[in-house]
C-alpha cells in the first residue's frame, strides 16, 4: 500500500513548531493588523457589545480554571510564601526601581514627560487573566498563578496611585478604584470560587476537556487584544508619533521586558525554585495589566493634554508582553521538566 504523503498543512504546522510559532502567536499579529485596518469593527462605537463579550469570556476563564482547582492546590498554593513576596516584589518594587534609575537619561521637558510614561507603567499592577494563561500554556502552577495575579490587582488598586503620588505628584479619586475592586471580585474571585466548589463533580470533565478549554482561554486573549487595539487606533493613540519615535519606544519596552524576565528568572533558579513555580513568578511578575492602567490614567492625570504618551508606553508594553509572553510559554510549555539542585 502506497503511504500517504502528509499534508500540507502539517508540515506548515511543523515548520511554524521548529521556528518556535505556532498558529496562537499568528493570531495575535492578526488580529492587531486587523484593528488596524478596521478599527471601527471592535472599538467601543461598533454595534457588537465586545466589552460584555469579553467580560464573560474572561469569567469563563477563571470558572474552568476553578474546576481544575481542589482546595487543597488552592491551600498548598497560598502557603508558597517565597514565590508570592518575589512577584509582587518584582511588580512593585523591581519595576519602579528600573524607571527610577533611568530618570537620569530623561532631560528635558518632552523627556520628562515620556519618563513619567515610563514609571506610569511600571507602577501598575500584573495583569490577571494573561498572566494564568500563559502560566497554563507553559506548564507552571496555576493556583499559585490564580493567587499572585488576584493579589496583585487588588495591592495595585493601593499602590499604582501611592507610587504615583509621590514620585510623579499625581493626586486620586477613589470611586473608579473601588469599582476596579468590586469588577475583581465578581469577574475572577467569584469564578474561580465557584469552579473550586464544583470541582469535586466537574473535575472529571475539565480534565477531558483540557485542549478546547485551553483554545478557549486563548480566543479570549485574542478578543482582548483586538478590541484594545480598535479602541487605541480609533482614538489615534498612535498617529500623534512618528514611527521612529513609536520604533524607539518599543524597543525600549521590549529590552524592559526581557530584561525583568531575565532578573526574575534568575532570582527563581538561586531560590531553587521548582520548576512550575519559576514559570509563575517570570510569568505573573513581567506583566503590567492594560485595563488598571486605562482607568487610572483617567484619575491620576486627569484633563491632562499629555495622556495619550502617558498610555503610549502602556499600549505598547501590553502587545509587546502578549506575543513575547505567548513565544515563551509555547517554548516553555515543551520543554523537558529538569528540576534545579538544591544546594
Amino acid at each position: 500500500m502506497t503511504p500517504v504523503p502528509p499534508a500540507a498543512p502539517n508540515r506548515f504546522a511543523a515548520l511554524l513548531s521548529r521556528a518556535g510559532l505556532d498558529w496562537f502567536l499568528l493570531a495575535l499579529l492578526g488580529v492587531v493588523a486587523l484593528a488596524y485596518f478596521a478599527p471601527g469593527l471592535g472599538s467601543k462605537a461598533s454595534p457588537v457589545p465586545w466589552h460584555s463579550i469579553t467580560t464573560v469570556g474572561v469569567a469563563l476563564v477563571f470558572f474552568f480554571y476553578g474546576l481544575k482547582l481542589s482546595f487543597d492546590k488552592l491551600r498548598d498554593g497560598m502557603r508558597n510564601w517565597r514565590l508570592h513576596t518575589l512577584v509582587q516584589l518584582s511588580t512593585f518594587v523591581l519595576f519602579p526601581a528600573l524607571a527610577l534609575l533611568v530618570h537620569p537619561f530623561f532631560g528635558a521637558e518632552g523627556g520628562e514627560l515620556l519618563w513619567q510614561s515610563i514609571f506610569f507603567l511600571c507602577a501598575l499592577p500584573s495583569t490577571v487573566s494573561t498572566s494564568v494563561v500563559m502560566v497554563s500554556i507553559a506548564g507552571g502552577n496555576l493556583p499559585a498563578a490564580i493567587f499572585n495575579a488576584s493579589i496583585s490587582s487588588l495591592l495595585g488598586i493601593a499602590l499604582t496611585p501611592l507610587l504615583c503620588s509621590f514620585f510623579l505628584h499625581t493626586s486620586t479619586g477613589g470611586g473608579q478604584l473601588w469599582s476596579l475592586a468590586v469588577q475583581l471580585l465578581w469577574q475572577v474571585v467569584l469564578p474561580v470560587g465557584a469552579g473550586v466548589l464544583l470541582n469535586s463533580r466537574f473535575h472529571a470533565f475539565a480534565e477531558r476537556h483540557k485542549a478546547g478549554l485551553r483554545i478557549f482561554d486563548q480566543v479570549t486573549i485574542l478578543l482582548i487584544v483586538f478590541t484594545a487595539f480598535c479602541d487605541s487606533f480609533a482614538d489615534g493613540i498612535f498617529s500623534r508619533y512618528r514611527p521612529a519615535d513609536i520604533f524607539k519606544l518599543g524597543a525600549g519596552m521590549v529590552a524592559l521586558y526581557l530584561l525583568v524576565f531575565g532578573i526574575i528568572w534568575a532570582l527563581s533558579r538561586a531560590l531553587h525554585f521548582p520548576r512550575a513555580d519559576q514559570i509563575v513568578a517570570v510569568f505573573c511578575g513581567s506583566k503590567k495589566s492594560l485595563v488598571h492602567g486605562s482607568v487610572m490614567a483617567s484619575l491620576l492625570f486627569p484633563a491632562s493634554a499629555a495622556t495619550g504618551l502617558i498610555l503610549l508606553p502602556l499600549m505598547l508594553y501590553h502587545a509587546l508582553q502578549i506575543v513575547l509572553a505567548s513565544s515563551m510559554a509555547q517554548y516553555l510549555g515543551r520543554q523537558p521538566v529538569i528540576e534545579p539542585v538544591a544546594a
